[in-house]
């Protein structure tokens, strides 16, 4: 057998000239190192052109162009990212009018409702579930609940249902709240969920026709900030099914009807990479114009370092942004994208 193959002499190879051929990485897209006390702003320029640094100064300047012209900046993420603590930014990004709307799952509702109640969430299953205790919290599911019955009888969102419920109660915290302040600002606040999936079903004042139909007034609206999605941005933070699939049936439904969308910018931002989001919100949403973006890492670190980069962009000479200062008071409207909110309005009617 082994007199069958060809011999092979290294002498025959052809060799190329280093300057001659094409390199995928050069100096002009290295990184330079930071000096103690450095910038946000300088530890952005300094990042490589490389992979997925190049992806987030990309990405972060496609987020500020949207919100200076007025484009809609969609945000839809899971639970997690209120229970790691980014509430406040998250409020801020509202603020400032970089984000146009939130849209979540169903388990935000009590993490976010617990954090303007208590200043504290985040169960331990571990220790609950055994005797039957996890889940059962009085406050959560009375409030929740209440807010599911007022959005199932007004025909409104539930997500600014339960926003205005939290400031009705007083609750301590409620400048802390995503909820709460996008129902203050009259920001679009949406609420998609999984009947069975979240503790306040189990709670004895759940009543699944008034969840139902609570939670398809707010994919109603959801589909109108869809509609005036052309050329904007959709964010995806944490959920690896619901708001995936939430965003693919919306985005089909308003082009269907004849509204265009087209050249998006998608982000999806989790812990490890999941099918649904690459699919449903990196690649089909962009084939044939647009761009999708992947960043994995945590969650606590990569979105405020994308978001700080979006605002350094605002903030930068001749970007029109204005909205890269200091925050200013609770419920001030400032940056770009004066008028906010979505179209027709975010009461939910």
């Amino acid at each position: 057998m082994a007199g069958e193959l060809p011999e092979i002499d290294f002498r025959r190879v052809r060799l190329q000239s280093l300057a001659s051929r094409h390199s995928k990485v050069g100096l002009a897209d290295f990184g330079r190192p930071l000096e103690a006390g450095s910038s946000l702003r300088d530890f952005a320029s300094g990042l490589p052109n490389i992979l997925a640094a190049g992806d987030l100064k990309e990405a972060s300047g496609r987020i500020a162009r949207a919100a200076c012209d007025g484009r809609a900046v969609m945000l839809a993420m899971g639970g997690h990212p209120v229970k790691v603590g980014l509430g406040p930014v998250i409020c801020d990004l509202l603020r400032r009018n970089v984000l146009t709307s939130v849209s979540t799952n169903g388990s935000v509702m009590v993490h976010d409702a617990e954090v303007a109640l208590a200043g504290a969430t985040s169960e331990d299953v571990d220790a609950g579930l055994g005797a039957g205790d996890f889940g059962v919290t009085r406050e959560t599911g009375e409030l929740v609940n209440l807010a599911v019955g007022r959005a199932a009888r007004e025909g409104r969102g539930l997500g600014r249902c339960l926003g205005e419920a939290i400031l009705e109660a007083g609750a301590p915290h409620a400048d802390k709240s995503v909820l709460a302040t996008a129902a203050r600002l009259d920001k679009l606040m949406t609420v998609h969920v999984a009947v069975g999936g979240d503790v306040y079903h189990i709670h004895p004042d759940c009543r699944g026709d008034e969840l139902g139909a609570a939670t398809m007034n707010d994919f109603r609206l959801f589909c109108r900030q869809t509609a005036a999605l052309d050329r904007g941005v959709f964010l995806n933070l944490g959920s690896a099914v619901i708001m995936p699939e939430v965003f693919l049936k919306a985005l089909t439904l308003t082009r269907n009807m004849g509204f265009q969308v087209d050249g998006l910018t998608t982000v999806n931002m989790d812990f490890v990479k999941q099918y649904r989001p690459s699919v449903n919100v990196v690649e089909r949403p962009t084939r044939g114009g647009g761009r999708g973006y992947t960043f994995i890492g945590h969650h606590e670190i990569m979105f405020p370092l994308l978001m700080s980069l979006v605002l350094e962009e605002l903030a930068s000479p001749g970007a029109g942004g204005g909205s890269g200062g200091e925050g200013g008071e609770a419920g001030e409207d400032k940056g770009p994208g004066q008028a906010g909110g979505s179209p027709g309005g975010t009461d939910g009617r």
